[in-house]
């Protein structure tokens, strides 16, 4: 599976750490940046970077990992995009059913209150739990797809 790296400053050192984790254990990562901690670098920046690959990648399970500071302004920035599913984790439980539920193709972590330790567990989560597929979640994927952009 192809994982798709993004964070601003806030996230820089976890997503670096991250981005080693999930290369040892097995998967392509692409990072996509920063390439170094500035504090006035603006995080919209790296969610389009990070959701322009997954929507272009030819495997449409290929994922996404966001990391700002509290996690939601990556959300809000990739969750404008269709086809795009960010949710924010904080837990494992949360993860698995943005996965299970909601099939999330994006994760977006608060880099500024994740317990270091919790980081990989719950990228783990986010890579390894399946979709349910159940009529009434593919029924709320496609009325999610159908709202009007501005």
């Amino acid at each position: 599976m192809k994982v798709f790296l993004g964070s601003d400053h806030n996230g820089y050192h976890l997503k670096s750490e991250l981005a080693i984790y999930l290369q040892r254990a097995g998967y392509e990562v692409v990072d996509v940046g920063d390439e170094k901690p500035d504090p006035e670098d603006d995080f919209p920046v790296f969610a389009h970077k990070v959701v322009t690959e997954i929507l272009a990648e030819a495997d449409k399970n290929s994922r996404g990992i966001l990391l700002c500071g509290s996690g939601q302004g990556m959300c809000m920035a990739a969750n404008r995009f269709k086809g795009i599913r960010a949710a924010l984790g904080y837990d494992r439980e949360s993860v698995r059913l943005a996965r299970n539920d909601d099939d999330a193709n994006v994760l977006c972590l608060p880099a500024n209150s994740l317990p270091k330790e919790s980081l990989n567990i719950i990228a783990e989560t986010f890579l390894n739990a399946p979709f349910a597929d159940a009529p009434r979640f593919r029924r709320r994927l496609a009325q999610l797809d159908e709202l009007p952009h501005a």
